[in-house]
């Protein structure tokens, strides 16, 4: 895919339907309940009616798809686990062994595995081509055995950042054919939250102090060197020329790219693939922890429009990401002091989305309950809560 091919599929997504949304809330204050009474729920109903145009919407069939891939940077001694760490996890995937694995089994949600770049080798006969062929399998799309040393140069060319954006709406475009009502981004690769680190400091100007956290668990010594790979490579992007070059939305969309390639990873980039296709394909998704969370920004740097197809599911313990919430102004709706990443909050979010929408379509309003709601007249009119 083009650079120019790209930036015409996403220029495709359309805003959240509007009329849906209000025709929602208005169908909300008719339910028989104190107004507002079901608080998030109800926001959660309203914008899942401005993602599908239908105010009554079901959630049946759910899947995660989850991107791995190695990173160079862990060489740097910034991550506590080996990288074999990642080939292992990759195949427990599979089994359903992992943390999303167990709960995406509990929910009733599928997998979507893809190998961008996991570096240890993994047994043939696990590989497929075809994404859902088999959800015990993994999708083979290998770019190489890792990205490059992030504190020595660029993660990847530039044209390998766009491929992997590709794979992620490769990946959004199946599982919408496939009738999946709501879908989830995951990722696993050790070094990724240092990654995630990098691009989200290189977009939004934040030092590492701001942007880093301890990942899955690291000593004093690879923290600090965490933070200061991250300041270095991040520098170039935080300058105020670099910020004021950026004058159309082509040039934030090259210099999104020119982050992802530069310090960033196979895994990110095929996420914010994945949030670029579900909005393209007018399908919901849930966004994680933190590592997803910053793919999302990403995303919504380059085309706006795609954060009305986004939930946000749980508050990560990371500490930039309330940082990426911020700017892409979304809230997450779950506070499980979780951080294990690999998409674990999504099949969560999809019970409390699918409670959401099932509320709008089977709770009874004033009128169906035979309920004369008169008395809420002064009440919907006043501060009375």
């Amino acid at each position: 895919m083009t650079k120019e091919t790209f930036f015409a599929q996403i220029n495709e997504i359309e805003p959240a339907n509007a009329a849906a949304m209000e025709e929602a809330a208005e169908r909300q204050a008719k339910l028989a309940k104190p107004p507002g009474s079901l608080g998030v729920l109800e926001e959660l109903a309203i914008k899942m009616a401005g993602i599908t145009g239908q105010v009554k919407n079901t959630i049946e069939k759910t899947g995660v798809a989850v991107m791995c891939a190695d990173n160079g940077v862990a060489e740097e001694g910034i991550a506590s686990a080996p990288q074999s760490v990642t080939r292992a996890q990759t195949i427990n995937f599979t089994r359903r062994l992992t943390g999303v694995g167990a709960l995406a089994e509990s929910f009733g949600s599928d997998l979507l595995i893809v190998d961008l770049g996991v570096k240890d080798p993994i047994p043939q006969e696990l590989y497929i081509n075809t994404p859902l062929a088999d959800t015990h399998k993994i999708v083979d799309r290998r770019m190489r055995a890792g990205t490059w040393n992030i504190a020595k140069g660029p993660a990847m060319a530039f044209a390998e950042a766009l491929q992997c954006i590709e794979t992620g709406m490769e990946m959004a475009n199946a599982l919408k054919e496939a009738g999946y009502d709501l879908i989830g981004a995951g990722e696993m690769g050790i070094g990724n939250t240092t990654t995630s680190a990098a691009v989200l400091s290189a977009l939004t100007g934040l030092d590492a102090e701001e942007t880093c956290g301890r990942g899955g668990g690291v000593n004093d010594a690879g923290f600090l060197k965490k933070k200061e790979i991250v300041d270095a490579v991040s520098t170039p992007y935080r300058s105020t020329e670099f910020g004021e070059s950026l004058d159309t939305l082509t040039d934030v969309r090259n210099a999104v790219l020119e982050i992802l390639a530069a310090v960033g990873g196979f895994d990110i980039c095929a996420m914010t693939g994945l949030y670029l296709g579900a909005a393209r394909n007018q399908l919901p998704v849930v966004i994680d922890g933190y590592i997803s969370a910053v793919a999302a920004l990403a995303a919504y740097r380059m085309a706006p429009d795609c954060v009305s197809y986004m939930f946000a599911s749980h508050k990560s313990w990371e500490k930039g990401y309330m940082h990426a919430m911020n700017h892409l102004g979304l809230r997450p709706f779950l506070d499980l002091d979780m951080r294990l990443g690999e998409g674990s909050g999504c099949p969560i979010a999809f019970d409390v989305l699918r409670g959401a929408c099932d509320v709008m379509c089977h709770m009874a309003t004033f009128e169906e309950a035979e309920i004369n709601d008169d008395y809420l007249d002064e009440i919907r009119e006043g501060d009375c809560f």
